[in-house]
């Protein structure tokens, strides 16, 4: 799958490099554990309608031993703090990963 800010890396390097910074500080080992801000970062991008967003982010989740039941609990919060239209976008996303 090709970097949805690829047209960025190319347009404005310098802009990228920035964006990688922020991304590795917000998704970094750090005092909560990997799996758990990936599942933070799932749980926004869904109630912020980015299904790719949730998809990855659940694959990257699962590879830091995200449970399906873990996931799904995070589906919950979204739904409870954004309404059912972040159980959609999740739907979407997670249709090919669990």
């Amino acid at each position: 799958m090709e970097d949805p800010l690829q047209v960025i890396m190319n347009s404005d390097p310098e802009f990228s490099v920035l964006i990688g910074k922020t991304r590795q500080n917000a998704l970094s080992q750090g005092a909560i554990p990997l799996k758990y801000k990936f599942l933070i970062a799932m749980a926004l991008d869904a109630a912020e309608g980015a299904a790719d967003g949730v998809r990855v982010l659940a694959m990257q989740a699962m590879e830091e031993g995200a449970t399906r039941e873990e996931i799904m609990e995070a589906v919950r919060i979204a739904q409870y703090i954004s309404g059912i239209g972040s159980v959609y976008t999740a739907a979407r996303g997670l249709k090919d990963v669990l």
